[in-house]
């Protein structure tokens, strides 16, 4: 019992601040908001580490890879797993969807007129570069930040004499990264506390009315998704020892991607769980903040039910194997190209509205979807990650 007790820890002290701060909230209701600011302080904390985070993680980890041969099948395998696993992700969805109506009866008259087309040119180009150096110093450019980082990892790889100096150092920093989370996350109780107060005491009579179906059809929906196939991920990659250090480290990840929704803000607690799970450095060093931008696969789900949802208040029929190929390509391109703060899916969404050709009142229909789902999905977003790495370190060890 003290050996669980000691396992358990953190987790459970940051359990017990949660429902501290729920029941604060639901008592206060919205007076609670006053409590606020000291979650906010824990938010804006796990963001400033981010960026540097991300740059050394990324650098230092791919400066010291020896084997140019073991960093390219890391790329590869991560690229195939990111796809296939938010393509399941899609197709789970999709099924579940066609098995349970998730929206009900309602329907809106569709009027005339669509969205502007999305330029994907231009959206790709935004979306892997910045046109001043400054821009990469914030998290809203995530997506170049690591590419740059990548070049840079390369560059110092390509050095001779300087080359163990240098990668030592960017080494260095990155520990001291890592120690820095480790602070902030001491603090972690009373930020979560403080959030989960805020977020129950401000929102938590609204979710209400037609969305209440298509909410609890996406929690019910993750929390199956979550013992399914993230178990079944764990048990291939380690079998049932995987199985068990999976669950035994992922709660902290997961409760902090539940109270900030968002993937930049858990990367901290992943990076650490990675750390944990004795997942190989260069792997999680690598696929941890490239998959907190580009891999989500509760924002694939989430763009399914986004798409069916629509399909049904505006009378379409959603048939049809090119109408399910469809959204499970825009699903896997939302996941894509949404960046990982809170908020981030309205270029998704956007692109459902868009593609699909549905008129703009379309648009804060579905966006307002996706804030009732960012919760549980964020969660699968994150824990999808280190589920990932475990794959990848399986190919590549």
């Amino acid at each position: 019992m003290k050996k669980i007790l000691k396992a358990y820890r953190f987790p459970l002290i940051l359990l017990i601040s949660i429902m501290i701060g729920c029941i604060i909230g639901v008592i206060f209701g919205e007076n609670a908001m006053y409590l606020k600011p000291f979650g906010t302080v824990f938010v804006n904390l796990l963001y400033t580490i981010v960026v540097p985070l991300v740059f050394f993680t990324i650098s230092s980890s791919i400066s010291n890879i020896k084997s140019f041969k073991k960093l390219g099948k890391i790329f590869t395998y991560m690229f195939i797993v990111f796809i296939l696993t938010s393509a399941i992700a899609s197709i789970f969805t999709l099924i579940s969807v066609k098995l349970v109506n998730p929206v009900g009866n309602v329907t809106l008259e569709l009027t005339e007129g669509s969205t502007e087309a999305i330029n994907l040119g231009d959206k790709i180009v935004d979306m892997i570069t910045v046109p001043e150096f400054n821009q990469l110093l914030s998290k809203s450019n995530m997506l170049p930040l690591i590419i740059f980082s990548c070049i840079v990892g390369f560059a110092v790889s390509m050095l001779k004499d300087e080359k163990s100096k240098i990668s030592n150092g960017l080494n260095t920093i990155s520990k001291i990264m890592m120690n820095v989370i480790k602070i902030i996350m001491y603090y972690a109780p009373v930020g979560l506390c403080a959030y989960f107060a805020s977020l129950v005491g401000e929102y938590g009579g609204e979710i209400i009315g037609s969305y209440a179906r298509s909410m609890i059809f996406y929690y019910v929906l993750s929390i199956v998704y979550f013992v399914i196939f993230y178990t079944l991920y764990s048990f291939i990659a380690r079998g049932k020892k995987g199985v068990k250090e999976f669950y035994k480290n992922i709660f902290t990840p997961t409760v902090t991607s539940l109270g900030t929704c968002s993937s930049l803000a858990s990367l901290p607690a992943n990076l650490e769980c990675a750390e944990k799970l004795n997942i190989d450095d260069d792997v999680a060093r690598t696929t941890l903040p490239i998959g907190s931008t580009i891999h989500m696969e509760g924002s694939s789900m989430a763009s399914i039910l986004k798409i069916a949802f629509l399909f049904s208040i505006f009378g379409k029929s959603f048939t049809g194997i090119d109408t399910y190929l469809i959204a499970i390509l825009i699903a896997v391109l939302s996941g894509v190209v949404m960046s990982g703060i809170p908020g981030g899916a309205f270029i998704g969404e956007m692109l459902v509205v868009s593609l699909y050709g549905f008129p703009l009142e379309a648009f804060p229909i579905i966006a307002t979807i996706g804030w009732i789902v960012d919760p549980p999905g964020t969660c699968l977003n994150v824990v999808g990650d280190i589920t990932s790495s475990m794959l990848i370190e399986k190919h590549v060890s």
